[in-house]
């Protein structure tokens, strides 16, 4: 449902996470739905930060954000 999600350009360079203040990219979660990463581990968490989209409305709750593992 949520497959083909695009967000304006100017939009994006502003979107941040919330948490890293990092930028944000493009990325699909373990069910293929698109979601936004940050680019930045948050070192609390262990983890980079994936921000589901639903909707086309990008959800930029901590507690909906899922913890990507560390990068080998």
């Amino acid at each position: 449902m949520n497959r083909g999600v695009t967000i304006e350009p100017w939009l994006r360079e502003i979107l941040r996470c919330p948490v890293t203040h990092s930028e944000l990219v493009d990325g699909v979660d373990d069910g293929g739905e698109p979601v936004l990463v940050a680019t930045e581990a948050d070192a609390e968490r262990g983890g980079r930060l994936q921000y589901p989209i639903r909707d086309g409305i990008p959800v930029f709750l901590v507690d909906e954000a899922t913890v990507l593992p560390p990068e080998a």
